[in-house]
């Protein structure tokens, strides 16, 4: 029976947390812990949080629950933004030995031992300017697919929200290293890298283009992209999501011409009303929006595009929404992730008038979720008849097993082992009731 010492991991929110925690898990592996699933017992539970909205928060206390649940003796650590931001709020949950802010997560092993040694508690969050190197990480999920860390932090002052609170100044990994990376997650026989990162267009910052690509003082995300393209032990790389005023043509036409980059943008709206967009403090009116998907589709007319919308943001009248509603409607996109908006203190909208009642945001939400499975259903019937690569990934209920194709189109098929992992070339000539296809 082993007697080492058992930690369970917890991962709220974005891609970016689930691959720093996979990174803070192997440091506790390679310490000699035995990692276990979160909903067995364990002497230490981590939480690694998210505070985008109030449900967020919400998951993190929900966490904390039934971690000692499982081992009422157990230690139960909480880092991340909610972590950043809050850390007195989340020092008072019954339960919570240690919180650690933005600068200390990564240095968790060394905050534990001294939690065992000295009984140290509370909350440890300095500012957030303390946070202000880059540390890459990545996760791998069932072995098919990797969250690669190549950014971090943002320069942005959107109105709505608290990440440049909880994560701090916009910062970047070298292109060498995230391409040494990429060779490593490669040589684990993973098939597809997502890139990872708060504001991933705004990749460079402090960095050195590597000889040969261009000549200036800070490499820009084109030149990762271009020197990833290169790893030849990955077979697909996605770009998670791109700011649509960083989204460029050199980066659109560079995708469309690569070996290895998908044919597959999310690229987030949050309003297609430009005066909302002025109040959110975005960095583009809906125009420049409308270009970029019209430039993809240009290029690569079976791509995927999708598209984070926020509904309820105050002064969002009826007609501010269905300004949002029409012109999303009319975009050749192809899936939405909604979002209702939810005070964050200490933004500028949570001072904001014209507050939208709780169940108005709730109504264009649903209708927003209903014109996103339009838009899937419309946009996967266009593929009907089409060849496409496949990476086949994990088994789902009822005998089956799913993947996704390069432009991200899931397809189901009857679980076969020997698939898992691999790429095959099928044609999407069966789509069943649901609006999937399956072969």
């Amino acid at each position: 029976m082993s007697t080492a010492r058992s930690i369970a991991f917890h991962t709220l929110g974005c891609k970016l947390n689930f691959s720093e925690t996979s990174s803070i898990g192997k440091i506790f592996r390679n310490a000699g812990y035995e990692e276990v699933e979160f909903d067995q017992e364990a002497d230490y539970y981590v939480i690694n949080t998210c505070s985008v909205t109030d449900e967020a928060d919400k998951k993190c206390r929900y966490a904390v629950r039934k971690s000692l649940r499982k081992n009422p003796m157990a230690k139960v650590i909480v880092i991340g933004c909610y972590a950043q931001l809050k850390p007195e709020e989340i020092s008072s949950i019954p339960g919570v030995s240690l919180v650690l802010g933005a600068a200390e997560k990564f240095n968790i092993l060394k905050h534990i031992n001294e939690l065992d040694e000295f009984g140290t508690t509370g909350a440890i969050a300095g500012p957030v300017s303390d946070a202000n190197i880059f540390i890459p990480t990545y996760s791998i999920e069932d072995r098919t697919r990797t969250f690669l860390k190549v950014q971090d932090g943002c320069d942005y002052k959107c109105s709505f929200c608290t990440i440049p609170l909880a994560r701090g100044k916009s910062r970047s990994g070298t292109i060498e290293e995230i391409v040494k990376l990429a060779y490593q997650i490669g040589d684990q026989a993973c098939k597809e890298i997502v890139l990872t990162g708060v504001n991933l267009g705004d990749f460079g910052q402090g960095t050195e283009v590597i000889e040969g690509h261009r000549s200036k003082k800070e490499a820009l995300f084109i030149d990762l992209i271009a020197s990833l393209d290169e790893v030849s032990t990955i077979s697909r790389f996605r770009i998670s999501s791109i700011e649509p005023n960083l989204c460029n043509d050199e980066i659109i036409e560079f995708v469309a011409q690569s070996k290895r980059f998908m044919p597959h943008f999310h690229i987030p709206l949050q309003s297609g009303d430009n005066e909302i967009l002025s109040l959110m403090k975005r960095r583009y009116k809906r125009e420049l929006y409308e270009s970029r998907v019209s430039k993809i589709k240009s290029v690569m007319p079976h791509a995927c595009i999708g598209v984070d919308v926020i509904v309820g943001f105050p002064g969002e009248t009826e007609e501010h929404f269905l300004n949002t509603f029409h012109f999303i409607e009319n975009l050749d996109v192809s899936y939405l992730h909604v979002f209702t908006y939810s005070e964050r203190d200490n933004t500028p909208a949570a001072l904001m008038n014209n507050i939208v009642p709780v169940q108005q945001r709730h109504k264009r939400n649903e209708m927003l979720r209903n014109l996103s499975e339009q838009k899937r259903r419309a946009f996967y019937a266009s593929q009907l008849g089409s060849k496409r690569s496949i990476l086949w990934e994990r088994e789902v209920k009822n005998g089956l097993m799913s993947g996704f194709t390069d432009n991200y189109v899931k397809v189901f098929t009857n679980s076969n082992p020997a698939l898992f992992n691999t790429i095959q070339e099928i044609q999407l000539s069966k789509i069943d009731s649901e609006g999937y296809f399956s072969i």
